[in-house]
């Protein structure tokens, strides 16, 4: 199953009964994860405890095989968002 960010605004403004709206919830979500982006895109990390860390790290550029053709090509070096999940998160998934 998969959980939008839909389900997550419904969840929230369920949970906070009268004393916020959806749409309230919604802007506050977009907010949120757009302020994300923003820190990850100059490079900083973002640190949110007992969920993770989010974080950027560089990929050298390389060599790959498009599968299709078989034919060698070039991949540039990039930079690529990473989420580290901290203890409590692993733990909390583990049990289920």
């Amino acid at each position: 199953m998969t959980v939008t960010k839909r389900d997550l605004t419904e969840a929230v403004s369920n949970a906070m009964g009268p004393l916020i709206t959806r749409k309230m919830v919604g802007i506050i979500i977009d907010r949120f994860l757009r302020e994300i982006v923003k820190a990850l895109s100059r490079g900083e990390r973002i640190e949110l405890r007992g969920f993770g860390i989010f974080v950027t790290k560089p990929r050298k550029a390389r060599k790959a095989r498009n599968p299709k053709t078989g034919e060698s090509v070039f991949v540039p070096s990039r930079i690529v968002p990473v989420f580290k999940p901290s203890k409590e998160l692993k733990e909390i998934v583990k049990e289920g």
